[in-house]
């Protein structure tokens, strides 16, 4: 350290730093950014044997599609994307160690975007499904998958929000969804979302062109639910009580009137005939406002309401119907296969 000026009378005098008390030791650059790498390193290599190349044709269209996926059981169940899969004619897959296995559809969801696929082949090592109610915003995110065709790329980067909605194809919000700036292409669909331990915390599924790093992951929470669903039923149950309808805003006088705690609903405009709607005596042009007790402010409110747990149980309905409030019962029944 060299000596500094003081100004006294006028005049500069030299004057020896006085030492300092204690300086505590800095880590260095490198050992952190060696600690970082030795994870990511550790992470990818527990990895990389489980993920997939899918590819897929469709009967009628020239060429192949191509998407991502992992193993996550001993016997060949594969998680993947819905979009990958739907509609395929056949599937296949590439593993990591270049070997081609034929696949079958086991059970697709459109409204999570998740689709299980079975392989074909033996010593297909699984990789551990991690618990992303445990994710933290900041941590490490590592994305493995297959953008553009290029097999087993590496992105990496962090948990940049957790509990984000996203809309899947079917028109569906799917919730408590991962965002990252690890950074995903075409491709990337179906791969893993992993921990800096190796364990997967999402199924990569988005991006938001043209931003750039900002990425979704399915919770790996969700898809362990949907996967183990799709493998003992082939699909999700949902409820269903056969309405179409439409968010509406609601009139503040009938939301002072009737004591409602929002201010809008959901607009019947259509009732499928021999549906739970129409034996309880919903009618086009009624608004929902209220399902089991809890207030529907549109038809997102509605699917989150409506699911298998809802299915043969009577529950409580409350609509708007010419400005008067109608009390009815409706019992959900499962929801009609697609």
């Amino acid at each position: 350290m060299q000596p500094h000026l003081r100004l006294v009378a006028g005049e500069a005098q030299r004057s020896l730093p006085e030492p300092a008390a204690s300086e505590a030791p800095q880590p260095q650059d490198d050992l952190l950014l060696d600690a970082y790498s030795e994870a990511v390193v550790g992470a990818v290599e527990k990895v990389s044997p489980s993920v997939l190349k899918i590819e897929v044709e469709h009967r009628g269209r020239r060429g192949a599609g191509s998407g991502s996926g992992f193993v996550f059981t001993t016997d060949g169940f594969a998680l993947t994307n819905s979009h990958v899969v739907n509609g395929a004619s056949s599937l296949s897959a590439v593993l990591a160690d270049g070997r081609r296995a034929p696949a079958t559809l086991v059970g697709d969801d459109p409204d999570t975007d998740l689709a299980v696929v079975r392989l074909s082949a033996a010593d297909l090592p699984p990789a551990t499904l991690g618990a992303s109610s445990r994710v933290r915003v900041g941590q490490v995110a590592i994305a493995i998958g297959n953008p553009l065709g290029f097999h087993a790329t590496v992105t990496t980067g962090v948990v940049s929000a957790l509990g984000r909605s996203l809309r899947a194809q079917s028109g569906r919000l799917i919730d408590d969804v991962i965002q990252t700036d690890a950074s995903l292409n075409p491709g990337n669909s179906g791969g893993p979302l992993v921990n800096s331990r190796g364990e997967v915390i999402g199924v990569n599924t988005a991006m938001i062109l043209p931003a750039q790093g900002i990425c979704f992951a399915i919770a790996s929470d969700l898809a362990k639910f949907v996967a183990s669903s799709l493998i003992q039923d082939g699909r999700i149950v949902r409820g269903w009580i056969g309405v179409a309808g439409q968010n509406a805003r609601l009139r503040r006088h009938l939301v002072r009137r009737h004591g409602l705690s929002h201010e809008s609903g959901v607009l019947v405009l259509s009732v499928e005939r021999g549906s739970p709607a129409e034996r309880t005596g919903l009618r086009e042009g009624d608004i929902l406002v209220s399902l089991a007790g809890q207030p529907v402010e549109g038809v997102d409110d509605l699917h989150r309401l409506l699911t298998g747990r809802a299915v043969g149980v009577e529950a409580p309905l409350v609509a708007l119907r010419n400005s008067e409030q109608v009390a009815l019962a409706i019992t959900p029944v499962p929801a009609p296969t697609r």
